[in-house]
């Protein structure tokens, strides 16, 4: 039996810590044939025996398979390759399988994750808050989920920062789809894929709150972008706090339902994140932050403010042009110039269904 092909057993061996695990399957490799009384000898239990004997031939093999290409690696927990931030965790993974090069994954590393119902405010701040920790050589975890899971891929890879999505499915089974594209571009610009399920496995719902955990493992603090009350989002928040790690969360709108779950995340403790220099400072690293000059500020020409009646009305949640017409008592058609000059000045930008607020009075 190939070394591999153990260690493929033993991760679908239920009722083993990870060390006793790595162990055993450390006892079998140095077995030339492995049956029952073996598996026995080594400190399996009959059920625990069957599990490894029967393994999934199909997931195994495809598996195998999946492992002779180049770019695709199988770390093995307790050896050098495997993330030492991971491996601290209570429940590490036996294994953890990575398409793209495996030492980013050993790279210090903030977690950025949020609802997928996004707002535009959401989508801002998610897009500001990467760019800025990616440009002080931070590695950006996600989850490759719609939403702003994808935004913060995204961004880290528009100013060519290195970002790692650790999926609910097998590898070879990308999701959502519509995310494939992105994953290619995430493993060719020196990224990584990670999951900790077989290749072939499917992305099923049992799967994502166990991802989750890895995402906040593998990372030095979690920053939380836009949640409901029963966002995904707050389970991995759980693990981090569970793991000594920093959680951190961005205020949003009142009103918003993807507030609802930062400000129960800040009420309960989580640190305030007003600037991505709040979480540098907190990490204590040896990072050299942007001078003040190099923050964003507004020109001269923006400080006087225009209509700042209507202004007042359009929320950061996008704001339909009729209702901003009926707040301000104003016909639509008076009131589009005074849109297009608050556009222009930089105070309110058009998203499809109206207008939102981008900087505050």
């Amino acid at each position: 039996m190939l070394t591999a092909e153990i260690w493929l057993r033993m991760s679908m061996v239920k009722g083993l810590a990870v060390a006793r695990s790595c162990t055993i399957a450390k006892h079998l490799i140095a077995y030339a044939d492995i049956h029952s009384d073996v598996l026995t000898a080594v400190g399996l239990d009959e059920s625990q025996s069957q599990q490894f004997i029967h393994a999934s031939a199909h997931y195994i093999a495809a598996t195998l398979a999946w492992l002779e290409h180049p770019d695709h690696h199988m770390l093995i927990y307790g050896y050098p390759t495997y993330p030492q931030r991971l491996s601290h965790i209570s429940s590490a993974p036996l294994l953890l399988f990575i398409t793209g090069d495996i030492s980013v994954v050993s790279q210090l590393q903030i977690a950025m994750v949020g609802s997928r119902n996004f707002s535009h405010y959401g989508e801002r701040w998610a897009r500001y808050f990467t760019e800025k920790l990616i440009e002080q050589g931070l590695v950006i975890t996600s989850g490759l989920a719609t939403g702003i899971d994808g935004i913060c891929h995204h961004s880290a890879l528009s100013v060519q920062g290195k970002t790692i999505a650790v999926l609910g499915s097998g590898l070879e089974n990308i999701y959502p789809r519509h995310h494939y594209g992105l994953a290619h571009r995430i493993v060719e610009q020196g990224g990584a894929l990670v999951s900790e399920f077989l290749v072939t496995s499917p992305p099923l719902a049992t799967h994502f709150p166990r991802r989750n955990r890895i995402i906040s493992g593998l990372s030095a603090a979690v920053v939380v972008v836009e949640a409901s009350l029963k966002s995904g989002s707050l389970i991995t928040a759980r693990y981090a706090l569970e793991q000594g790690r920093d959680v951190f969360a961005l205020p949003g709108p009142l009103g918003s339902p993807t507030s609802t779950g930062v400000h129960w995340l800040i009420q309960q403790g989580a640190y305030l994140a007003n600037d991505p220099q709040d979480i540098i400072e907190q990490l204590g690293g040896s990072f050299q932050w942007l001078p003040p000059s190099e923050k964003p500020s507004l020109p001269k020409e923006q400080m006087t403010l225009p209509f700042a009646d209507v202004l007042a009305h359009i929320e950061y949640d996008v704001t339909p042009v009729d209702i901003i017409a009926e707040r301000v008592d104003q016909s639509v058609s008076e009131l589009v110039i005074k849109l297009l000059e608050l556009e222009l000045a930089g105070w309110i930008t058009a998203v499809p269904g109206g207008y939102v607020r981008v900087i505050g009075v």
